[in-house]
This record gives C-alpha cells, structure tokens and sequence, in this order.
C-alpha cells in the first residue's frame, strides 16, 4: 500500500477502535488524528465528508464513513 491510511477518531468511538485493532491485526501502517484533542481534525472530517461523524478513513484517497457500515469495501483495499 503505497499511501498511508488515516483515521479520524475519537477516544470514546467503539467503531473507531474495532477499526484501529483491524489495522494492527493486519499490520497496516496508519496515522490516527484524534479529533478531540484537535479540533483542526475534526475540521478535517468535515472537509472530507460534510459530516462530523468518526471514525472517518482515508485509504488512498477514498473516504469511508464508519467502519463496520464499510467493511465490505475496506476488505476489498486491506484484505
């Protein structure tokens, strides 16, 4: 994979850690912007997404919102 992944989270968010333990477990390298302790990152996912909704990911350029809603497709990019 020749992007890193980024993922906004926020400490509280199951899906955001369900999300985190899937990348760890497949050893994918990503960077988590924690979006309450910066509320730039937060900003960021509003950007992306017109949303405030975490865990927003980011794999090479594509943007999912939620993890379990998009596991299907994530699969597709991080087997």
């Amino acid at each position: 994979m020749s992007e890193a992944v980024k993922i906004y989270t926020i400490p509280t968010c199951s899906d955001c850690n369900f999300a985190k333990r899937y990348l760890k477990e497949r050893n994918v390298p990503y960077t988590e912007y924690n979006c309450e302790e910066n509320p730039a990152y937060a900003e960021e996912v509003r950007e992306l997404t017109g949303k405030s909704i975490v865990p927003t990911i980011v794999i090479n350029g594509r943007v999912f919102i939620g993890f379990a809603d998009n596991l299907d497709e994530i699969r597709k990019l991080i087997p």
